[in-house]
């Protein structure tokens, strides 16, 4: 599977040996890519060379690390209203989902392999996710894609072209709602303990008036 790696690629690879060390690579050796949303969508590879990854080329990276350690490589799309979709690189130990993910947001990135399906995985990201005005906006979530339907035709671990193909199947597939109309009507805004936590180690500056 390593094969076409270089040889630093493969000793970076092959360090990430559990969820949880590669959610800290994520977090402390890849930095967040600032360039504006959509502009980018690194494979792997360009991830390990540039060293920067929004939360898509972060999930693909960590697809690709679970892999090696004998997961499938799946992604679930969390999906918003008013906000950016969020990737997750998905796995299950004794039948139980996790998740690691890169995120400017504190509260948006691993979870533990303790959620019983995809659905109980998505909502515990639901008091985290919320844009500069302070609104909750998780609304829907995938399937997990399983991203060995890209290994044939787009090589996406190896190659250093970027792989635009997989964000658009991911937005193109069906998602299934996580609340009712009625639900959405009475939803409050964030509280500011819990979003400024959200943002600690962020790389833009809180931009909610609380005062409004």
């Amino acid at each position: 599977m390593l094969s076409a790696f270089e040889l630093p690629e493969r000793k970076v690879l092959g360090r990430l040996t559990t969820p949880a060390r590669i959610q800290t690579f994520l977090d402390e050796q890849i930095g967040y890519n600032q360039e504006p949303r959509g502009a980018t969508c690194y494979s792997p590879r360009t991830v390990l060379r540039k060293k920067i990854a929004h939360c898509m080329e972060g999930a693909l990276l960590a697809a690709l690390a679970l892999r090696r350690l004998g997961h499938p490589a799946l992604l679930v799309d969390l999906e918003a209203v008013r906000d950016s979709d969020h990737i997750l690189a998905v796995y299950r130990v004794n039948g139980r989902w996790g998740a690691v993910a890169k995120s400017d947001y504190a509260g948006l990135r691993s979870r533990e392999p303790v959620y019983a399906s995809i659905r109980e995985l998505a909502m515990s990201y639901f008091e985290h996710y919320y844009n500069a005005a302070g609104e909750k906006t998780l609304r829907a979530y995938s399937r997990p894609v399983n991203l060995a339907r890209f290994d044939r035709p787009l090589s996406w671990m190896t190659t250093f072209d970027e792989v635009w193909e997989i964000p658009g199947y991911l937005c193109e597939i069906p998602h299934t709602n996580l609340l009712t109309k009625s639900m959405e009507r009475t939803l409050a805004r964030m509280d500011s303990r819990l979003y400024a936590a959200g943002r600690v180690g962020g790389v833009s500056e809180p931009m909610f008036n609380w005062k409004r």
